[in-house]
């Protein structure tokens, strides 16, 4: 062989593993790079030559540079880092709201408890100032209590707002700085022909591991080098070397919640719900599932707490012989007007605590489609099928109607019952007199009754009792009232249309029923199981009980004692030798009583007003019987209510600590593989020093032989 060719293999050598030293220095130099890969030179042997009696070789040569990289095991570390980093963020923000809700002194459930120890004094001694002085005190700290947590919420929703700004900033920066990356690696690539810019590609790939700690994202090669990037569902982050950043929206239904918009200007268009993952991904998940709930919850509460305590609080008498008023404020929900292309105005009142959720709603009109979707679990309801918008109709306790104009065809309105209660709830109520603690009624025996006839103190019928009104005939019906199961009247004659009043409510009845049809009104809300005829909306007494409540009647046993004759009624019926069975239940003028034992011929009994009942604590014993009373959604109470909400919000946080803990380990075992793939060794490149530096110096060797046989021959050409 040619000295001349080895020279060649010798320099080809020299060239090869002075490559391989300094990629090794690389990686050494790199130990400590974040998102480096570990740098290796592939080698080959040149084409050799034919020399006739074989092939003879010709030296190494560097093919490439390439990176240890596994696309499985980063699609893997992109994925983990996503689902660490959305899990981690719900942890941090969940876990400060359970601590908040859950702390025994300040926590709403300490408060119900305190306010309704007060009631119970007032009950105890209803003639006492202080004690009623002590309920109005504890009524305004749970007052502020509520209104407090509320606030905490907001600040808490404002915070949120303002992180979900900078998370959607930096993402629109990553999201540039990947594009940039995507252009110099497109150019360096020369469209496939030049090797693989590795440093480049560490970088990008750290970029995008970034965005996955922001929200999830996947991404797809392109031929010239180039990673598109996706999020949400498929929406485009980068395409080649061009970013689409996002934007920041008004919330659809509430633009003091923003919305993450796709595109920017007045072309962007909201994507909140089709995000994951990430820090952004955790904001979102907490504010709809956690935040959003909590505060509608609470405002379940608030509502409930006013509505069912003001109701029985105006059923009492006061201590200067007046009739209850409002105790707390009364609470309406709120309707914001969505998508509108109309003035129409809709209008939401609470009639049935006990069937109110906790949820929002979305009222919309398509074509002759009216529905009420509720946002909480996207039951849809037809409200055209009830007879909206030509009447009102009532949805969870809800009832909605049309108070002004038309709803135009694809006009969308929020409702939310409960979001802002906690915030409205308020005490109207100042002066210690004004606590409804005696029954506006009184019973009493007549003096020269003879029998063993007893009558019970009598009780108040609220509005909201469940009443039944049968058809016997096409012309005449009874009506029962099912909470105090007193029979209020019977055989009614009935033309159309008629008005029915009982219990301080007043009710249309129309058309043409039948025997046997029946309608029912239960807190205010009207079922028809009528044919052919049809119901009203009931309305209530400005009292909130029948106006005639207080008039005198008097209850006369009829000869032989087995029935009775009422005078002064002016609701129910018949008055005249009515069927008497000790211990059922009587009721007139709004109010129910009972006559046990046996009463003789010519007794009678009296109801009038409660006239100096100062120390009367029946209306109070009843308020303070709110706090064990079924009253909310699901038979709930008050503090069960609360309750129910501390444990969700508790399950919420430890399923976000154990989530976190596991997405963590999950995110570690990935990382784990990659650095034992792609991390550097440096003890496997201090050996690989080593070896580089023999074979370097081996390859120098072959230099200095090839030049000492070049010096031979020249030499023997010469002598």
């Amino acid at each position: 062989m040619a000295a001349g060719d080895l020279l060649g293999i010798a320099t080809s050598g020299l060239l090869a593993y002075q490559r391989s030293l300094a990629t090794a220095g690389h990686n050494i130099s790199n130990v400590n790079t974040e998102g480096y890969s570990r740098q290796r030179v592939e080698l080959s042997a040149r084409q050799p030559q034919f020399a006739g009696n074989g092939f003879i070789g010709s030296g190494v040569q560097v093919d490439t540079v390439r990176r240890l990289y596994d696309e499985f095991v980063t699609t893997q570390i992109l994925n983990q880092t996503a689902s660490y980093g959305q899990m981690e963020n719900f942890y941090q923000r969940v876990a400060p709201l359970d601590n908040i809700l859950a702390d025994p002194q300040s926590g709403i459930s300490a408060g119900l408890a305190r306010f309704f120890d007060a009631v119970q004094g007032v009950a105890d001694d209803p003639t006492s100032v202080p004690a009623r002085q002590v309920l109005l005190s504890e009524a305004g700290s749970l007052v502020n209590r509520f209104q407090l947590f509320d606030q905490q919420l907001n600040d808490i929703r404002d915070a949120l707002n303002q992180e979900i700004r900078t998370r959607v900033e930096n993402i629109n920066s990553l999201a540039a700085s990947v594009a940039r990356l995507n252009d110099d690696i497109a150019l360096a690539t020369g469209a496939g022909n030049n090797p693989p810019p590795n440093d480049l590609l560490d970088q990008r790939d750290l970029l995008i591991k970034r965005l996955a700690e922001q929200v999830a994202v996947t991404t797809q090669p392109q031929d010239d080098g180039a990673l598109n990037v996706f999020i949400g569902n498929g929406q485009t982050l980068v395409i080649g070397a061009r970013a689409l950043p996002l934007s920041v929206l008004p919330g659809r239904f509430d633009p003091a919640e923003l919305d993450v918009g796709y595109g920017s200007g007045g072309g962007a268009v909201p994507i909140t719900a089709q995000l994951s993952g990430g820090a952004l991904g955790g904001l979102l998940q907490f504010r709809s599932q956690v935040l959003d709930s909590t505060q509608n919850t609470l405002g379940q509460i608030a509502v409930g707490l006013s509505s069912r305590f003001n109701d029985q609080q105006r059923l009492g008498m006061d201590l200067n012989g007046n009739r209850g008023d409002y105790f707390f404020s009364n609470i309406a929900p709120t309707v914001a007007q969505v998508y509108t292309t109309s003035s129409a105005t809709v209008g939401a009142a609470i009639i049935d605590v006990g069937a109110l959720t906790a949820s929002d709603y979305r009222l919309d009109r398509s074509g002759a489609s009216y529905t009420l979707t509720r946002l909480s679990d996207g039951s849809v309801t037809d409200l055209a099928a009830l007879g909206f918008p030509a009447g009102p109709v009532t949805v969870d306790g809800l009832r909605l109607s049309v108070s002004a104009g038309i709803i135009a065809d694809g006009d969308s309105f929020l409702i939310r019952p409960t979001r802002g209660a906690s915030r409205a709830m308020g005490l109207d109520i100042q002066d210690t007199a004004a606590v409804a603690a005696a029954a506006p009624i009184r019973t009493q025996a007549a003096f020269g009754n003879t029998g063993s006839g007893v009558v019970s103190a009598g009780v108040v019928n609220s509005p909201n009792n469940r009443v039944t009104i049968t058809f016997t005939a096409g012309n005449s019906f009874d009506v029962v009232d099912n909470t105090t199961g007193a029979t209020l009247a019977t055989g009614l004659a009935y033309a159309d249309p008629t008005n029915v009043s009982f219990n301080g409510w007043t009710v249309s009845l129309s058309g043409a029923p039948v025997a046997g049809d029946s309608f029912v009104i239960d807190n205010l809300v009207t079922t028809d199981n009528s044919a052919g005829g049809s119901i009203g909306v009931p309305v209530v007494d400005a009292s909130g009980a029948d106006p005639n409540l207080t008039d005198p009647v008097t209850i006369t046993f009829n000869d032989p004692p087995n029935s009775f004759n009422v005078a002064g009624a002016t609701s129910g019926s018949p008055v005249l030798n009515v069927p008497y069975t000790p211990g059922q239940p009587i009721s007139f003028n709004g109010w129910t009583l009972d006559i046990r034992g046996t009463p003789a011929a010519g007794d009678s009994f009296s109801v009038s007003a409660n006239t100096g009942g100062v120390s009367d604590n029946r209306n109070a014993l009843l308020l303070a019987g709110l706090q064990d009373a079924p009253v909310l959604a699901g038979n709930a109470t008050f503090e069960a209510a609360y309750g129910r909400l501390v444990a969700d919000v508790g399950s919420a946080t430890r399923f976000a600590e154990s989530g976190a803990a596991a997405q963590k380990n999950l995110l570690d075992d990935a990382v784990a593989r990659r650095e034992s793939l792609s991390g550097v060794n440096l003890d496997e490149e201090a050996a690989n020093l080593v070896k580089f530096q023999q074979a370097y110096e081996a390859s120098a060797r072959v230099v200095a032989v090839a030049g000492s046989l070049f010096d031979t021959l020249i030499s023997a050409i010469r002598g």
